[in-house]
C-alpha cells in the first residue's frame, strides 16, 4: 500500500513569466525563490524548499505535479504496483532532481489524463527551509484538481493503483481525495470535463482574514474573482476563487477537515446540487475553470505541445 507524505509541488506553464512572476509574488503572495538556468522560476508557500514552479509556454496549464512519499521504501511498494498495473515510470535524472530540487523522484503519465506525475523523497538540507509570508499568510499549497471526459476511469486509478483515499464527491460529477495517510480532506480532485483541464490550484491560508484582505487587494489591482467567498460543504473549508493573469484558476482556502488514518469516516455522495459546491448559496463566474490545459507527457517522448492529442503509456520500459 503506497504512502504518501504530501502533495508537495505543482508546476504551472504560462505564457509570460515576467508578469506571471510579479502576480504570483506580489498578489497571490508566494515566496520567490529563485531563476533556475532553463528559466524556471520556484517559489515556495511553506517550508519545503518550492511550492510552484512557472515555466514559459505557449500555453497555460498544468505541466506536473510532485507527490512526496513517506519513506525511500515507498519507492519499492510504488515500483511493484506500478508494475502490476502495466504503468511505465521513469527516473528523473540528477540534473532533473537537481532542477527539482529533490533527492530522487519518479515519474509516471497518468494514463487517461496524461498528466505528469513525479513521487519524490527531498533533499535532507531542503527539508525545512526558512519561509516568510507576505501579503497572504499561506500555509501550504493545498490541492490541484482538474477535469477529464475520462472521469471515472482517473478516479478508478487514482483510488485502485495510487491509493488515494476518497473523501467525498458530488454525484458523477467531481471527486475528492487524500494523499493517503494526509490527513487533509483533499490533496487531488477530479471532476467531470469536455477535456483534459487544469481546474485549479488551492493555496491554504492561516486565518479568515486573509479572504477578506484578499477580496480588497483583489479589486484594488483588478484581479477577477469568479467564485466566492463561500463555504464547501464537502470539506468545510471558506474558499475564494479568482483568476491569475493567464485565466488560470487560483483558489485560497480557510479550514478544512481532517481524517485520522485509522477509521476515518465513509466518503459520502453530496447530491448534484449548488448546494453541495457553497453552502452559503453563491453562483460561480462562466470563467472559473475556463483556461488551463493539461500538457500531455509521456515516459517514450516526454512533453508535447499542450494543443497536441494527449499520446499515453502502455507497457513502456523504464528508464
Amino acid at each position: 500500500m503506497i504512502r504518501y507524505q504530501k502533495l508537495g509541488y505543482v508546476g504551472l506553464n504560462v505564457t509570460d513569466i515576467a508578469r506571471a512572476r510579479r502576480f504570483y509574488e506580489e498578489i497571490v503572495g508566494l515566496q520567490f525563490v529563485e531563476i533556475c538556468p532553463d528559466g524556471t522560476v520556484l517559489f515556495r508557500c511553506s517550508d519545503d524548499y518550492h511550492s510552484i514552479s512557472l515555466h514559459e509556454a505557449a500555453t497555460p496549464g498544468f505541466r506536473f505535479a510532485g507527490l512526496m512519499l513517506e519513506s525511500d521504501r515507498q519507492f519499492e511498494v510504488l515500483g511493484r504496483r506500478l508494475d502490476e498495473c502495466g504503468i511505465p515510470y521513469e527516473v528523473l535524472s540528477a540534473e532533473e532532481c537537481r532542477g527539482r530540487r529533490v533527492r530522487t523522484a519518479w515519474r509516471i503519465s497518468e494514463p487517461h489524463m496524461c498528466a505528469a506525475f513525479e513521487f519524490y523523497r527531498p533533499r535532507p538540507e531542503d527539508v525545512e527551509v526558512a519561509y516568510t509570508t507576505s501579503v497572504t499568510k499561506i500555509q501550504r499549497i493545498g490541492h490541484v484538481v482538474f477535469g477529464t471526459p475520462h472521469y471515472q476511469e482517473t478516479i478508478t486509478l487514482l483510488r485502485d493503483v495510487l491509493n488515494f483515499a476518497p473523501s467525498d464527491d458530488i454525484d458523477n460529477m467531481i471527486s475528492f481525495f487524500r494523499v493517503f495517510p494526509n490527513p487533509y480532506h483533499h490533496g487531488i480532485g477530479v471532476g467531470r470535463a469536455a477535456r483534459n483541464i487544469l481546474h485549479h490550484v488551492n493555496f491554504m491560508v492561516s486565518e479568515i482574514d486573509d479572504i477578506g484582505t484578499a477580496l480588497n487587494r483583489f479589486k484594488r489591482h483588478q484581479v477577477p474573482v469568479v467564485f466566492g467567498p463561500g463555504r464547501h460543504v464537502a470539506s468545510d473549508s471558506v474558499f475564494l476563487y479568482y483568476l491569475e493573469p493567464d485565466g488560470m484558476t487560483l483558489e485560497y482556502s480557510f479550514g478544512m477537515e481532517e481524517f485520522p488514518e485509522v477509521a476515518p469516516r465513509a466518503a459520502r455522495t453530496l447530491p448534484q446540487a449548488p448546494e453541495s459546491l457553497d453552502s452559503w448559496g453563491g453562483v460561480r463566474d462562466p470563467r472559473m475553470s475556463a483556461i488551463g490545459s493539461v500538457q500531455p507527457f509521456s515516459v517514450r517522448t516526454g512533453w508535447v505541445s499542450a494543443s497536441a492529442s494527449p499520446v499515453g503509456d502502455k507497457g513502456t520500459p523504464r528508464k
